[in-house]
C-alpha cells in the first residue's frame, strides 16, 4: 500500500505514461492501447484497483475527450485495465484474500503474473476489435515527430527504472530471496530510490503517503481480526462440514459447483465491496474447494479475478462508480457500464483459460 500510493504522489507514474506515449508513436487508438500498457505496469506497482482506476481516468479521459475518443473507448479500456491490480503482484486484495484463507501468499501472488498479462493482451485484443467495428470511436490524430534516438532514451530512463521496484518485489518472492512482507519493503525502498534519483521525493508526498497507509492498514487488520473469528465460528460450529456435505451429496460436477460459486460472487459483487465479499465468502468457499480438490492457489486466483469482474458489475459495483467520478459531464451509470462489458467478455475468457491450463496460474508458484 505505501509503495502503490509513494508511486501515484511522488509524480513517478506520469513518468511512466511518458516513456510509453513514445513508444506507440502514431498508433491507431494509441491512447487506448496506453491506458492497457500504462495501467500493467502500474498495477505492479500499487496493488489497488480503485487507486489504478482513478488515476489512469485522472490522467486518460480528459486526453481522451480532447481527442474526440468516443465515451465507451475512453472509459472501458480504464475500467478493465483498473482491475488489473487485483490480480497482477503485489495485490492488496491477494494479501488479503491470502490471510483470511490461510494460504500461501506469495505463491498467490505470484500466481497472478502470468495470467494478469495474458488478460491485458485479450484487453489490447478487445480494443482492436472495438476499432475496426467502430474506426470513427477512436479518431486519428498527429503526434509530434520523435526521433528513434529520443524514444529509446524516454523508454530506457522513465520505464526501465521501474523494472528494479517490479523485480525487487516479484523477482524477490520468486527466487526465494525475500518473503512476501520483506518484498514489499524492498518495493518500498526501490521507490524512495527512484523517486530521489528523479528529485520527486518530498515531505509532502511523503507524509500523505504515510497517513493513507496507515488509514488503510488499520481497516485491513480489522477486516482480518473479524474474519478469523467468523471463519472459528463456522468452524467450531459445524456449519462449514455441513455444507460441504450438503453441496456433495448433490454428486453434481465439480466445474458446475465452481460455477454456482461464480455466480454468487458476481451477485454479491453488485451489492457489496470487495472486502465484505471474501469476509463471507472466503471461509466457507474455501474448504468446499478444497473438497472439490482444486488446488487452492489456482481457487484464489479464480476468486480475485470474479471479484474483480463484479467491481464492474451495475447496479454498485465500486469501480463503475470510481470511474463515473472521473468521467466528463453528463454520462451516466450505464454508459459505464455499458463501456466495461466487453472487457468484463474478456475476464470471462480468461477464466475459461485457466480451467483448461490450471499450469498458466501454478507454474511460477510451483518454481518457488
Amino acid at each position: 500500500m505505501l509503495m502503490g500510493s509513494l508511486f501515484f504522489h511522488t509524480g513517478l507514474a506520469i513518468k511512466v505514461f511518458d516513456g510509453l506515449d513514445a513508444i506507440f508513436g502514431r498508433l491507431p487508438g494509441r491512447l487506448c492501447y496506453l491506458t492497457v500498457a500504462g495501467g500493467s505496469i502500474f498495477s505492479t506497482l500499487t496493488g489497488s484497483s480503485m487507486a489504478n482506476t482513478a488515476m489512469l481516468g485522472s490522467l486518460m479521459v480528459p486526453e481522451m475527450k480532447r481527442r474526440g475518443y468516443s465515451s465507451q473507448m475512453s472509459m472501458g479500456p480504464i475500467l478493465g485495465t483498473g482491475g488489473l491490480a487485483m490480480i497482477i503482484p503485489p495485490s492488496a486484495l491477494g494479501v488479503l484474500l491470502a490471510a483470511i484463507a490461510e494460504i500461501d501468499v506469495g505463491r498467490l501472488l505470484v500466481a497472478g503474473f502470468l495470467p494478469g498479462f495474458v488478460l491485458a493482451a485479450l484487453y489490447a485484443g478487445m480494443i482492436t476489435l472495438q476499432l475496426m467495428r467502430y474506426p470513427g470511436s477512436a479518431p486519428a490524430y498527429d503526434v509530434e515527430p520523435m526521433s528513434w534516438g529520443t524514444r529509446i532514451t524516454l523508454v530506457v530512463t522513465n520505464i526501465l527504472p521501474m523494472g528494479l521496484v517490479v523485480f525487487m518485489v516479484v523477482g524477490f518472492i520468486v527466487l526465494g530471496w525475500a518473503t512476501p512482507t520483506e518484498a514489499a519493503a524492498c518495493g518500498v525502498l526501490g521507490v524512495f530510490i527512484l523517486a530521489i534519483a528523479f528529485r520527486a521525493l518530498t515531505f509532502s508526498s511523503v507524509s500523505t503517503s504515510l497517513e493513507g497507509t496507515v488509514r488503510v492498514g488499520a481497516m485491513v487488520f480489522l477486516i482480518i481480526m473479524n474474519s478469523t473469528v467468523f471463519s472459528q465460528m463456522l468452524s467450531f460450529s459445524g456449519a462449514s462440514k455441513g455444507l460441504i456435505e450438503w453441496v456433495t451429496s448433490y454428486e453434481l460436477h465439480r466445474y458446475m459447483i465452481l460455477f454456482l460459486m461464480f455466480c454468487v460472487l458476481i451477485l454479491l459483487g453488485m451489492f457489496m465491496d470487495a472486502t465484505s465479499m471474501m469476509l463471507i465468502t472466503v471461509p466457507i468457499f474455501f474448504p468446499l474447494a478444497a473438497a472439490l480438490e482444486f488446488d487452492l492457489i489456482w481457487y484464489g486466483l479464480f476468486v480475485l479475478i470474479t471479484i474483480e469482474m463484479a467491481g464492474t458489475t451495475p447496479p454498485f459495483g465500486l469501480l463503475l462508480y470510481v470511474m463515473l467520478g472521473v468521467a466528463p459531464k453528463g454520462v451516466t451509470l450505464f454508459q459505464v457500464a455499458k463501456a466495461a462489458f466487453p472487457f468484463l467478455v474478456c475476464d470471462a475468457i480468461l477464466i475459461l483459460i485457466l480451467c483448461a491450463a490450471p499450469g498458466l496460474a501454478l507454474w511460477l508458484p510451483s518454481l518457488m
